[in-house]
């Protein structure tokens, strides 16, 4: 199991995360990107646990301000 962690406040909506993982991220509300599926938390972070990470890995690598951590559940 893996937790996809945003730092959704941090966003500049670029849209690459989008781009190349258009099946686990969407737009939110507020014109930022976000996990789709994703809860957010009191910290302003949206979550994600998921047991398949797909392209999610690729889109935090290109993350152009690295807002987007994949951490193994505990």
């Amino acid at each position: 199991m893996f937790k996809i962690i945003q730092d959704h406040e941090n966003c500049i909506s670029c849209g690459t995360c989008l781009a190349l993982c258009p099946a686990h991220w969407q737009w939110a509300q507020d014109g930022k990107a976000m996990p789709t599926g994703g809860i957010k938390k009191e910290n302003g972070h949206y979550e994600l646990e998921t047991e398949d990470v797909g392209c999610s890995q690729e889109a935090a690598d290109a993350c152009p301000v690295q807002i987007i951590k994949i951490e193994e559940a505990k």
